[in-house]
């Protein structure tokens, strides 16, 4: 899926920067020394020695920091020792100073190495928070294909807004994707409470107006709880659609979210726009409205695929959107889990190492008559 923004996948360039990274204090003191012993005596190399195990102690171990202290002191020491000048004042003091910024360099690794412990412990919360929040859905439900993906900006940020979620229920298939305004540990209580009142509400609602109705209602409750600029801003889009069993049909609620895709066994797509435009949940007070389900033909083969923001919004180099319709016309894909694949891969081609929001992706699909099944794993977190 190349296109015009694609540019070199930017790993090779962090691998060479690491290794790099990693043999810096022996060439900083093989350096030191190459200088020392090509100037006259009035030149000194003490300063290259005192940078080797400051460059150290950020990236490497307490071992490996304490190794290179001692052996830009040796080199110190070894230097003014065939010199003849290791019983002179300034050799003495040029010692001493590499002795101590190689001491320092060891309390710089400790406070980093904790640091770095704290941040993982946090990653590993967070990362969990997110699992229970976006539990992965079954990879059969109701007789469909189901793939979910959600994609962090960054490698280190695991709590976002985006939501997505399946539900089996005695109307047919629900699901919802959607985005809750802002990021953080409020946002992720936001989607636990959409995800609630969804699950509930799908079970229980005759109709995909109803359930629509119930997420505005859940999300009203949760404004009058909240203090400050979320109880008057909070919000969130969402696309609510729902499969009935034999059906061939999928219908869709759209409140203010980007529009689904239909894609074809033969390729072809259809972009779902709804019939009339709606807010965003939680922003009902603004304006009163009918909620109208929007009904297309959804025959087998076919996977509807469902994202947030941070897919249609990613931007290549230019500055150029992405635009999913247009990558994925006239392309053909086994299941929603290889579609998945290739949209995130797809992604981070075109704007040189990945998207500035996270990106929330659900993929369902009708599979046609003899297509075998498909094992699939679901990162939830990258």
């Amino acid at each position: 899926m190349a296109g015009n923004g694609e540019t070199k996948n930017p790993r090779p360039r962090a691998e060479r920067a690491r290794r790099f990274v990693r043999a810096l204090p022996p060439l900083v003191i093989v350096g030191g020394i190459v200088f020392d012993l090509s100037t006259p005596a009035a030149y000194t190399a003490s300063p290259m020695f005192s940078a080797a195990p400051l460059i150290a102690a950020p990236f490497f171990s307490m071992l490996t920091t304490l190794l290179t202290g001692i052996a830009a002191v040796l080199a110190s020491v070894g230097l003014h020792i065939y010199n003849h000048t290791v019983d002179e004042i300034p050799a003495l003091t040029e010692s001493l100073t590499v002795f101590t910024v190689s001491a320092l360099a060891l309390l710089v690794n400790r406070v980093v190495r904790r640091s770095g412990e704290r941040l993982a412990s946090a990653r590993v919360i967070a990362a969990t928070a997110q699992k229970a929040v976006l539990p992965t859905p079954a990879e059969r439900i109701g007789g469909l294909q189901v793939a979910a993906r959600y994609e962090a900006a960054q490698a280190d940020a695991f709590i976002g807004g985006d939501l997505f979620a399946v539900q089996d229920t005695p109307y047919g298939v629900r699901l919802v994707v959607g985005d809750v305004r802002g990021k953080g540990l409020d946002a992720v209580e936001a989607v636990a409470v959409v995800i609630g009142a969804f699950r509930e509400a799908a079970e229980q609602e005759a109709t995909l107006e109803g359930v629509a109705q119930r997420l505005e209602r859940a999300l009203a409750r949760e404004g009058t709880r909240r203090d400050g600029l979320d109880a008057f801003e909070g919000f969130t889009t969402a696309v609510l659609a729902e499969i009935p069993r034999g059906a061939g049909l999928v219908r869709v609620v759209n409140r203010g979210h980007p529009e689904p895709l239909l894609l074809y066994a033969d390729g072809s797509l259809a972009l779902l726009e709804p019939s009339e435009a709606a807010l965003p949940l939680g922003m009902g007070e603004l304006a009163a409205w009918p909620d109208r389900a929007d009904e297309t033909p959804y025959p087998p083969g076919t996977t509807l695929l469902l994202y947030t923001d941070g897919l249609s919004e990613a931007r290549d180099a230019e500055g150029a959107f992405y635009d999913p319709a247009e990558r994925l016309s006239g392309r053909i894909f086994p299941g929603p889990e290889e579609l998945l694949d290739a949209i995130v891969d797809d992604v981070r081609r075109y704007t040189g190492g990945g998207s500035t929001d996270d990106m929330a992706l659900l993929a369902v699909s009708r599979p046609a008559a003899g297509q075998p099944e498909r094992r699939r794993t679901m990162p939830v977190v990258p």
